[in-house]
């Protein structure tokens, strides 16, 4: 059976088409049961709908971060979700929620961490080159209470280049994220095989 996958994000999700074309392509057995955001108008809705994936906006107007949570955490169960990823997602996340799927719930952050951990999208990329480092990269972790300190499951690494911009930089480490998720989920989905045989 394909590894159930839901997926949580407030931009435009490109780290998620890597995945979406494998699984159109039949090289990744992966269900992606939803694609939720808490932005109306987030380009990762947009983006799901092109490969015919569920999506949902959830409105946070009104709500406290756990009620929230409860409301996506519902959507998910009710999706039958194994594996949750965060794509672009800008909210913290609740103590609950994180315990809920506590081992399920994985994150990107576009930094080879612990450098420039709690920094999110461009100014992840203007530090990088600000330090004047020789090499970035991208890092898939477990999400845990602390923000980007949970377990390393992957990294990628890339080059950093002179007269590099933020915005090659953010397209270079981008294309990593695709082939991390790829590769994390392959692995995942190894993983459970050989569980469920033992």
């Amino acid at each position: 059976m394909s590894l159930r996958v839901g997926v949580l994000g407030s931009t435009r999700g490109t780290a998620l088409k890597g995945v979406l074309d494998a699984i159109a392509a039949g090289t990744l057995d992966v269900d992606l049961r939803i694609v939720i955001s808490d932005k109306p108008t987030a380009p990762i809705l947009d983006r799901a709908k092109l490969y015919k994936v569920p999506s949902l906006f959830l409105d946070p107007t009104g709500l406290t971060r756990e009620q929230y949570d409860e409301r996506v955490s519902a959507e998910l169960r009710k999706a039958k979700v194994e594996l949750v990823l965060l794509i672009g997602y800008m909210r913290i996340l609740s103590s609950h929620f994180v315990a809920e799927w506590s081992g399920r719930l994985l994150n990107v952050h576009p930094s080879l961490l612990p450098a420039f951990a709690g920094l999110m999208n461009r100014k992840v990329h203007e530090a990088v080159l600000s330090a004047g480092v020789p090499e970035t990269g991208c890092t898939i972790h477990q999400v845990t209470e602390e923000v980007d300190g949970g377990p390393i499951v992957l990294q990628k690494r890339c080059p950093v280049l002179p007269g590099d911009t933020v915005d090659t930089l953010k397209d270079r480490v981008q294309a990593l994220e695709q082939s991390a998720f790829i590769d994390v989920l392959r692995q995942w989905n190894h993983l459970r095989d050989n569980r469920s045989t033992q």
